[in-house]
């Protein structure tokens, strides 16, 4: 069956930039200026005054921008990184590729973000950084995780691969940290037209490392001070990344426009539990991810009702195979087991219209058997 309402359409963000993004890739392909240039140097500037930082570095991707800022920090072999059991493989992957240690800890039942206390009950005298996540589109509890890792003396390396513009109570997501790691995988808030990443800090010094570590160690060429890796952010998704963040703010916007909807539509369903934004955030809405029983039957009846939906994620990280040697055990992380087996990610995306949310939202209460809304948007609007 064809999808009526897909779970991310990147078509119309592609329409509003295809003009001037193929302006510059024509003239990028007469000058075959492909590597560095003057579309990283611009976008790097650019992101780095809309974020608020000193520094940016483009890199290859997301999950390499994580292995660069954790090494920038001097996170190495055996050392230890706390970390929530929700979030993608990257946040953990990107550490263990290095040698280091993951830690997981759990998070809290309304948010599904880091629980600081369980960061403090974790920390041990291997601990060398905490990588907070910033999930769903807003910031982890930066202000309790920050006076932690201050009274240990331990580096903060923000993941803020789902928040492009978000911000909360302690700063703008990837501000936060001595150092913070973000991707712009075609499907974030700001996204490339293929893999990118960048590595945000006010720190020149761990800036200047990570600039030589993507370039295979080296700051002047065959010069290599250290073994590096091949991590450099190429031109061509530089000129879309710079397209696209000047429109970040609109498209957030759009975002933020598209929960209200929803949580308009969706607020009178006992069996839906809507997200909820931490006090003192501003969400970027990256996902909608609701909660609901029997969550394995309801995505099967959206997608037989022609509306497409997402699991993030199916399975906390430290019970994934990839890290059963690790040790960890079923019941160890209750809060995100719980929330692994009910979440449910509804369609998000900028230019989502109300027609396509009332598709969802009467797709959901036919779903979880629950009655028909009194009202929808369309008749709220014509009255």
């Amino acid at each position: 069956m064809n999808v009526d309402v897909p779970f991310l359409d990147l078509r119309a963000q592609q329409a509003e930039i295809a003009d001037e993004v193929l302006r510059v890739w024509r003239a990028q392909l007469a000058s075959a200026d492909f590597i560095g240039g003057p579309e990283i140097e611009a976008f790097e500037q650019e992101y780095a005054e809309y974020i608020g930082v000193g520094h940016v570095v483009g890199v290859s991707n997301g999950t390499d921008a994580l292995e660069l800022a954790y090494r920038a920090v001097g996170v190495g072999a055996g050392d230890e990184v706390i970390m929530p059991a929700n979030t993608f493989i990257a946040t953990a992957e990107a550490a263990s590729r290095i040698g280091a240690v993951p830690v997981f800890v759990d998070v809290d039942v309304d948010h599904l973000l880091i629980d600081p206390d369980a960061v403090e009950a974790a920390v041990t005298l291997r601990t060398r950084a905490i990588a907070p996540v910033h999930l769903f589109g807003q910031t982890a509890p930066l202000e309790a995780v920050s006076r932690c890792a201050a009274v240990h003396d331990i580096a903060i390396v923000e993941d803020a691969a789902q928040a492009h513009g978000a911000s909360g109570p302690a700063g703008r997501a990837g501000t936060m940290g001595r150092v913070a790691a973000t991707s712009f995988y075609p499907g974030k808030n700001l996204g490339a037209a293929g893999d990118g990443g960048a590595v945000l800090t006010d720190d020149a010094h761990c800036a200047a490392l990570v600039r030589s570590l993507a370039a295979h160690g080296s700051t002047v060429k065959y010069v290599h001070d250290q073994i590096g890796m091949n991590a450099r952010l190429d031109a061509v998704q530089a000129t879309v990344l710079r397209a696209k963040l000047r429109r970040l703010d609109v498209w957030n916007a759009g975002r933020r426009a598209a929960a209200a909807r929803y949580a308009e539509l969706l607020g009178d369903v006992d069996a839906v539990r809507l997200p909820s934004v931490r006090p003192g955030n501003e969400d970027v809405w990256h996902l909608y991810v609701v909660r609901v029983q029997d969550r394995d039957r309801v995505a099967t009846d959206l997608t037989a009702a022609g509306i497409g939906t997402g699991i993030h994620y199916p399975t906390p990280v430290p019970l994934t195979p990839a890290y059963a040697q690790s040790g960890y055990r079923r019941g160890q992380f209750p809060v995100a087991e719980a929330a692994a087996r009910s979440i449910l990610s509804l369609p998000m995306f900028p230019h989502l219209t109300e027609s396509q949310q009332e598709s969802v939202a009467a797709a959901v209460r036919a779903a979880t058997g629950s009655p028909a809304g009194s009202r929808s948007l369309v008749g709220q609007r014509e009255g």
